[in-house]
């Protein structure tokens, strides 16, 4: 079975001790060929400035492909379309497009007045351009604002219909979830690449709040090997474990590329990269 194609996920960093962990992330990592990296938004379009100087920084100085994370969220048609178009003259040509969180303190996503209403009306505005690659996000148990999972996946085929070309998963722990997902996109007629999100247990308590936060569930065996694990100061082992099991699984299932939150904490993603396979690119040059 050939190696899987894969991708990563970077956050912009807040400082400059956070800026050092986020450029040791990306060397550690690109030696592994990604396909594309991409860059977070934080909630409520906090790190739009920092997200920007990121995205610009990798695109420059490493040659990878980078995906800028765009939101709906605090901003203008026109300002959000001026952040696409500077990304354009960058080089940038992917371009990951959600509706965005609620700024912290809100209960609930309120778009601006002048606005993009959703995560629909946003990809078909940069459609239009002809500039980006439009890729988007995909929950396999169901965006938790979501009425039920069919009118999830029908949300889904509309961000398609729009002019989306992937999307990307929310992360999972089971490879069955994923396959019965990726089962009923086919059915409702989405035909686009649906890419697996990978997230590696860097923090167990820390997943334990994502998972809640965004309706994800978390298999009881986990649950119980953490607490194991934390007995006996094994947590990393089986973390590399799971997270490679599961790949293993999907791959096995059919699935050709994989995409892994990193956290910037490259040392797990890279590990189960090397298990699967995925190993450093390394060209020979100015050899006699």
């Amino acid at each position: 079975m050939p190696a899987p194609t894969v991708s990563f996920e970077f956050f912009p960093p807040k400082s400059l001790q956070a800026s050092f962990r986020l450029w040791d992330c990306v060397n550690t990592l690109a030696p592994l060929d990604p396909t594309f990296v991409s860059v977070t938004y934080g909630a409520g379009g906090t790190t739009r400035k920092l997200t920007h100087e990121a995205v610009e920084a990798i695109h420059t100085n490493t040659g990878l492909n980078v995906a800028a994370h765009l939101t709906c969220v605090d901003a203008t048609k026109a300002e959000t379309l001026d952040i696409a178009d500077a990304y354009a003259k960058a080089g940038v040509k992917e371009i990951v497009a959600l509706r965005g969180d609620a700024p912290k303190g809100d209960a609930k996503f309120t778009a601006h007045h002048e606005g993009f209403a959703s995560s629909i009306d946003l990809i078909e505005a940069l459609a239009e351009t002809g500039k980006f690659n439009i890729r988007v996000g995909a929950y396999p148990e169901k965006h938790p604002e979501a009425l039920d999972q069919a009118a999830d996946i029908a949300f889904l085929k509309r961000k398609i219909d729009a002019g989306a070309t992937s999307a990307i998963t929310q992360f999972f722990f089971e490879a069955e979830t994923f396959f019965r997902f990726r089962d009923l996109c086919v059915k409702a007629g989405i035909d686009a690449p649906i890419i697996p999100g990978i997230l590696p247990i860097e923090s167990w308590g820390g997943v334990q709040r994502f998972a809640q936060a965004c309706g994800t569930h978390i298999p009881q065996v986990i649950r119980d090997g953490f607490a194991n694990a934390e007995k006996t100061g094994t947590t990393e082992l089986l973390a590399t474990a799971i997270a490679t099991e599961l790949c293993d699984d999907l791959l096995q299932g059919g699935v050709d590329h994989l995409h892994f939150y990193t956290l910037n904490r490259p040392e797990l993603t890279r590990d189960i990269c090397h298990a699967l396979g995925v190993t450093p690119n390394v060209r020979l040059q100015n050899v006699a």
